[in-house]
């Protein structure tokens, strides 16, 4: 028994160790900018604490995960946004750092020993999800979509599917909010399943429907191809199949109008403005907006005008006085969306990395449309370290005027100077971290 009790004591002090070494070694990067410190200090934090989850369980009320392919960032940050202004204390991961560490680093900056949060709303990487459920609790589990994605990490969807249902099935009492347009993400298994969805989609100028001609075939569990009454992009939309199998019932269902430079959900004749572009990101506001709506969570439409991006996820800064617009792109489906969205007038800049967080397999480019900046009349610049695949690809695209920079600070700085307008940056995740550190592109 005496032993018992020494280990949970030096346990404790552990923990409220790491707690003020992590804020010393963030306040430290803050000042010397040596890094962005988003998963670096989690690292640390583990190697003094290893049981640190299972401590900082205790000091949050509520907990909210979000996952799935893509819009985690943005979903979980316009979460946070909402029950933040709705004046509940609430810690978040906001700049996207999902894996164990990146969690880590999330609540050792920001948990206090001597206070508890309402909420905490923390974006989990899908290979990682069970990982943290193995010593954090749960309450809400948002799943936003499943599309392919670093095949070298994931492989083919159903390893992705298993990754996330092997966590779900660690929390028996999990409330899952589950995006009934998706057929896969509808049909994970849980006691507790609340869907939200997309009814109608009207767009305001039909230049910004894009339409893209990359079609996503998705079977049934019975192993007919699926049919559908309505699609909106990939394989989401109103599905069904001869079997019965079909999308469920929707509880958070909204009609979306969009506009070029933000999207209107309206759900019960109630209208939600959101300051995002494009279809995709329509989704992320309606996952964010029902589960805020299950929360109970208040003055929702008012908070939502106010929400500024997570950094890279339609971010705007500015360079040399011309407005910058960076989307981050990392898979096929999420860079057709984006790629939708891009004005052809500005002058483009794509960069390439093949880091592990970018995923070391680029053969996602040749399934990626980008055919869709067809059209585009100014230079465009390819960058990172798989620049000349990006090159390559476009040549392919039918895009000849291309300038490969293969370092990423002097081809922003390229851009900047020789752009008469606005710009735009499409990078891959460690691209966007790079970028993030350069001072001359700031936000206004």
């Amino acid at each position: 028994m005496i032993m018992f009790w020494r280990v949970i004591l030096v346990g404790k002090i552990r923990f409220y160790f790491s707690l003020v070494f992590a804020k010393l070694m963030y306040y430290g990067f803050k000042i010397t900018k040596l890094s962005s410190g988003t998963s670096v200090i989690g690292m640390f934090v583990l190697k003094i604490c290893p049981e640190f989850l299972t401590y900082a369980d205790s000091y949050i009320n509520t907990k909210i995960n979000v996952t799935g392919t893509n819009g985690k960032t943005t979903t979980s940050g316009l979460i946070a946004h909402l029950i933040k202004n709705d004046n509940y204390s609430v810690v978040n991961n906001s700049m996207g750092a999902n894996m164990l560490t990146g969690v880590v680093n999330a609540l050792a900056v920001n948990l206090n020993p001597f206070k508890k949060f309402d909420y905490s709303v923390i974006e989990s990487d899908e290979a990682y999800l069970a990982k943290i459920y193995d010593r954090f609790d749960a309450d809400y589990l948002l799943v936003t979509n499943l599309f392919r994605d670093q095949l070298d990490r994931y492989g083919e969807l159903a390893k992705t599917k298993q990754l996330i249902q092997d966590g779900i099935d660690k929390k028996k009492n999990l409330k899952l909010m589950l995006n009934a347009d998706d057929p896969l993400v509808a049909s994970f298994e849980g006691e507790n399943k609340i869907f939200y969805g997309i009814e109608n989609v009207y767009y305001a100028d039909e230049s910004l429907r894009a339409d893209s001609s990359a079609e996503e075939v998705f079977t049934c569990p019975c192993g007919k191809e699926l049919k559908y009454e309505k699609k909106f992009f990939a394989q989401q939309g109103h599905y069904y199949c001869d079997c019965g199998f079909k999308r469920p019932y929707v509880k958070y269902r909204a009609d979306v109008s969009i506009y070029k430079d933000y999207s209107i959900l309206k759900i019960n004749d109630i209208n939600y403005e959101i300051p995002l572009v494009g279809l995709f990101n329509a989704y992320n506001a309606l996952g964010a907006v029902a589960l805020a709506l299950e929360l109970g969570i208040e003055n929702i439409p008012e908070n939502l005008k106010t929400f500024k991006v997570a950094f890279g996820r339609s971010e705007v800064k500015y360079l040399n006085g011309k407005k910058v617009l960076i989307q981050l792109i990392k898979n096929p489906i999420g860079a057709n969306e984006v790629l939708k969205t891009v004005d052809k007038n500005s002058n483009i800049l794509i960069i390439i990395n093949d880091n592990y967080a970018d995923g070391r397999d680029v053969s996602w480019l040749w399934d990626a449309e980008f055919e869709l900046l067809k059209g585009v009349e100014k230079e465009l610049v390819v960058s990172g370290t798989r620049a000349e695949d990006m090159a390559l690809r476009l040549k392919y695209a039918g895009i000849e005027n291309v300038k490969i920079i293969k370092d990423i600070k002097k081809a922003v700085e390229y851009t900047g100077k020789s752009a008469d307008n606005n710009i735009t940056i499409l990078p891959t995740y460690t691209a966007l971290l790079r970028i993030n550190k350069i001072r001359n592109l700031r936000s206004r």
